[in-house]
């Protein structure tokens, strides 16, 4: 089994390139799930949509790969990635779908909001009882506060 790191990679150690990048990645969400809606009106299923989306991200990070020299030989190592592992790309798919088909319905705000609260939510649980193998990172008040901030946010947006 290889390792699963990769000694040329140098990590990214100023913090506010860190907070921009995942403010960024955070954006790109409600972007990503109104084009992708546009998809679905095209192609007139949501289902369909996720499919593209899907093809045109695998295409483009393949494209990426070559691009930045990655050891595309490398996926054949996926063999010994745990079956667990595996489910990332399902769960992916189910998320790329389920924003497809709830934006039309909810909103983007709430979609986004609800999506947000249910990834804090799952987080909080990560973090606390190590699951996946990562650290323990025990719940704590101001952590179950931020989480409740975040659900009344999206009651409110709801209501109004």
């Amino acid at each position: 089994m290889r390792n699963s790191t990769r000694s040329n990679i140098k990590p990214v150690t100023n913090i506010y390139i860190l907070i921009a990048v995942a403010l960024i990645a955070g954006a790109v969400i409600p972007t990503q799930t109104a084009l992708n809606n546009k998809m679905a009106g095209a192609v007139s299923s949501p289902i369909l949509a996720a499919l593209v989306s899907f093809l045109v991200g695998t295409t483009t990070i393949l494209i990426y790969a070559l691009a930045s020299g990655e050891r595309v030989a490398s996926l054949a190592d996926a063999k010994y990635a745990p079956p667990t592992a595996w489910l990332g790309g399902v769960l992916g798919a189910f998320f790329v779908a389920s924003t497809i088909i709830l934006l039309p319905r909810l909103g983007v705000v709430l979609t986004i909001s609800l999506v947000i609260a249910g990834q804090l939510i799952m987080s909080l649980m990560i973090d606390h009882f190590g699951l996946l193998g990562l650290p323990v990172k025990e719940i704590s008040v101001p952590r179950l506060v931020g989480i409740a901030l975040v659900a009344i946010g999206a009651i409110i947006i709801r209501k109004f």
